[in-house]
């Protein structure tokens, strides 16, 4: 059954490409607007009721990504994924007209991160798709050679951030670029607003703020 929600549901949704620096702007929206609900799958926003979450993505990081394609395949990685999918998903409930939530990108681009490992017509996708939709999108918007310099020349870029890690900046780029495109698709349908590359934390989180609160 698909799931509905009202269509004034006070949440919204971070998304942007790797390296456009969400976590410290939702860091940092977190302190400017304190009556208000982040969920996010960063520790920073997951509480000790749910420590499996913290778990599931650190065991993702360090035993599956490694061995991505030969010890785990990819229909595996995207089913552990969708636990991520899913308590975000939960979070929503946390919304209210005196508390509004700020989501996770994680909503839609793991979806995304997913069909461009191959994994292409999973049924799971279909009920993602159902859930319950945000009032705006923001997209933190980066060019891939400005990500590929906040990520420390590619020091920390994994497996669902490149399409070969040994490829260096060509690899990560041209990720990009197509997570950018496939990301695009999944909120056409939900209005959309970026928020082009700024200079710093503070300044995106102030553009942000015009969005959440004009």
């Amino acid at each position: 059954m698909k799931e509905t929600r009202p269509a004034d549901a006070p949440f919204y949704v971070l998304l942007g490409p790797d390296g456009a620096g969400k976590s410290s702007v939702m860091t940092e929206l977190n302190r400017r607007l304190p009556e208000w609900s982040f969920a996010s799958t960063d520790d920073a926003f997951v509480g000790d009721e749910h420590r499996l979450v913290r778990q599931l993505r650190a065991h993702v990081e360090k035993e599956v990504l490694p061995g991505l394609g030969e010890t785990y395949s990819m229909d595996f990685l995207a089913s552990l994924l969708q636990t991520a999918v899913v308590h975000l998903r939960d979070r929503v409930g946390l919304a209210t007209a005196q508390s509004p939530l700020v989501m996770d990108s994680y909503y839609y681009k793991i979806l995304a991160k997913c069909r461009l490992g191959g994994v292409e017509d999973n049924p799971m996708y279909a009920w993602w798709r159902s859930f319950a939709q945000p009032r705006t999108v923001i997209y933190l918007d980066v060019s891939p050679p400005s990500a590929w310099r906040r990520l420390q020349g590619g020091a920390s870029v994994n497996r669902l951030e490149s399409t070969d890690v040994r490829s260096g900046r060509l690899g990560f780029e041209s990720y990009q670029r197509s997570l950018r495109k496939l990301m695009m698709e999944e909120v056409r349908h939900v209005p959309v607003v970026i928020v082009d590359e700024q200079p710093s934390v503070t300044r995106a989180a102030d553009r942000v703020l015009e969005v959440l609160a004009p």
